[in-house]
This record gives C-alpha cells, structure tokens and sequence, in this order.
C-alpha cells in the first residue's frame, strides 16, 4: 500500500497530477493536493475512516528545499483540477512560503489544513506551541523524516561529505524531539540512531496523526444526480 510513498524520494508526485479520460468528472469527489511527506498518513487516514470519496495527489517532499516553488506547483494542481472536484484541500502547512501559499489559496478557493508546518498539525496548534516554549533548539523529526533521514537531512546539508560540519550546523539546538505517527519500535531505534549522528539527545512525542485527521474527516460527500 506504502510503496509509492517511499518512490517521493525519487523526486516524482504519489499519483499523475495530469488528469486522464477516466478523471475528467469527478463531481461529487474531494481532491486533496498533498506534500510526499504526509502520502503513508493520508492514505492511512482514507482507508481506516472509509473515506472514499478522497483522492489523493502529492507533490515531490523534497520541494521543502526550496519552499519558493511549493506556491506555484500546487496552484498547477489546482487550476488542472478545477471544475473537476466538488472541493480541493490542501495538506500543506505554511511551509516557509513566507504567506504566499495562502495567497494561492485565496485566489482559487482551495482550503489547507491549520499550522505553519507539519510538526504543529500532528501535535497540535496549542501543544506544538508548548513544546517551543518549553525548550528552545529543538531539532523535529516526523515518521517520514525517520525513515529518510539520510536522503531528506544528511545529503542535503552536505553531512555524508563534510562530516565536521555538523557542529556548526546544529550548534545551538538542544534536542532531537520526534512527533511519532505510530508505535513503532523500529522508528524508535533509527530515531535514536539519527539523533545520535546529530549529536542530540532524543525525546520522543506520540501524536498520532493529530488535525490530519479531522481536517480529512469533515469532507463532506456529495451525491451528484
């Protein structure tokens, strides 16, 4: 079920944004336009409530590197799928677009879930909050940050190459807090290994999947006659 959700990495959306013969009318179903990193989560979320009238695209998680280009590649999806949905929500928080995503938004009528990023919509508006008030320097680690930790933080700092960097990098974070999806000790053991190799204590918060699921649940169905 998870495979394509692993294949991000590779740089390609979950599911073809271009829409074919068989997806040309799709009143009556919801579009949700989500980062790579959230795919396992939301197809999770779809199958345990029944929520079938979902369909979902996602767009490469690497596109957190360059946060710039996230405004203009959802709003691609978006205009390609108008007219086509009876509503597109979007599963991407603020994402260091800096307000211009919501701007997007604004303009076309699709909706994102609350938060500025993902680690404040699994824990929680209110609780995130708490945890940046209780320690500063923390270092956020998600379930999908865990299993691509290599390919999603080392390669991109430059850390597989220049090791030594890695003090100055993280010179003034404190911790490596991991806002766990699931009970999984297997996670638990490689997030225990990341934060080593960062040189940070680990903490570990369950949040399961926090405001992801009712910002899913609430999508109403609708029957077109």
């Amino acid at each position: 079920m998870f495979k394509e959700a692993a294949d991000m990495q590779a740089g390609e959306p979950l599911f073809p944004i271009e829409p074919d013969e068989d997806t040309n009318d799709k009143l009556g179903r919801v579009l949700v336009i989500a980062c790579g990193a959230l795919a396992r989560e939301i197809i999770a979320i779809r199958d345990l409530n029944g929520l079938d009238h979902i369909d979902l695209t996602c767009l490469p998680a690497k596109l957190h590197n360059t946060p710039d280009k996230i405004p203009d590649e959802v709003r691609r999806v978006i205009t390609l799928n108008q007219g086509r949905y009876s509503d597109i929500l979007v599963a991407y928080g603020d994402c260091g677009t800096g307000g211009l995503l919501d701007k997007v938004l604004e303009e076309t009528g699709a909706r994102r879930i609350e938060g500025a990023h993902c680690y404040a919509f699994f824990a929680g508006i209110e609780t995130f909050d708490e945890f940046e008030e209780d320690q500063l320097g923390s270092f956020y680690l998600t379930d999908f940050l865990v299993r691509h930790f290599q390919t999603m933080v080392i390669e991109p700092l430059g850390l597989d190459w220049h090791p030594h960097l890695r003090d100055m990098y993280f010179e003034h974070y404190t911790r490596v807090l991991y806002l766990a999806q699931t009970d999984d000790p297997k996670l638990e053991e490689d997030a225990l290994k990341a934060a080593e190799r960062l040189g940070l204590p680990l903490e570990i918060k369950k949040t399961g999947f926090g405001l992801l699921t009712p910002f899913l649940k609430k999508t109403p169905t609708v029957t077109v006659l």
